[in-house]
């Protein structure tokens, strides 16, 4: 498989996001540079990151939205369901659960996880709250392509331990703190304290960037 950056597969994704944009207004075509504006790129990059995975659109004419965006689609493996587990059912993880994004994307909940025992047996956006003790056996029955760790950073890296000692092989990290994974695991830190730093910072320095 071709090695694609991650800052590429960022930008295919807003592409992507614009192109259902697009889509949603019955819009048939658009330029690279409408694109480029989307994805806070330039025309060149725009072409430059499709012309990676074959030959879209025609000279002078445009990108097509539906095919383009079905192209993307499958570029980034959003063709499939994944399963998706999560551990943290605290308010974080209330608002994760609700996210419509996750479904809208093909990425389903398929279980909540808690070591609180007044969150355990509870509903969560209609998904009984499990104990977390259940979480290996449950998964060696029923494996997830994905873990999401909603949970206090002091208690995040046993989460991540958990979820690849049951075959888990993406995370996705919601709790401030690195978590140490072995090679072949795939995870991506979100951090909104970081970037709520990096806001302040934009209004201090007076950038607004």
């Amino acid at each position: 498989m071709k090695h694609v950056a991650p800052s590429t597969i960022r930008r295919l994704s807003l592409y992507l996001h614009f192109l259902e944009a697009c889509a949603l207004e019955g819009q048939e075509t658009v330029s690279s540079r409408a694109l480029a504006e989307a994805g806070g790129a330039t025309p060149a990059q725009v072409r430059k990151d499709l012309s990676f995975f074959g030959s879209f659109g025609r000279r002078g004419v445009g990108y097509p939205v539906p095919e383009l965006a079905a192209h993307l689609r499958e570029i980034l493996g959003l063709g499939r369901t994944f399963r998706v587990v999560l551990v943290g059912a605290g308010r974080l993880g209330a608002a994760l659960a609700h996210f419509e994004g996750f479904g809208d994307r093909g990425f389903r909940i398929a279980a909540v996880y808690d070591t609180d025992a007044s969150k355990v047996g509870a509903r969560l956006d209609g998904l009984v709250v499990r104990g977390a003790e259940r979480l290996g056996a449950d998964l060696q029955a029923a494996p997830a392509d994905i873990g999401v760790i909603g949970v206090p950073a002091a208690s995040a890296q046993g989460v991540a331990d958990a979820l690849v000692g049951a075959g888990v092989k993406a995370i996705l990290n919601f709790a401030p703190v690195r978590l140490l994974v072995p090679e072949g695991i795939s995870v991506k830190h979100v951090n909104l304290a970081l970037e709520l730093d990096a806001l302040a910072f934009a209004l201090r320095d007076g950038s607004g960037r």
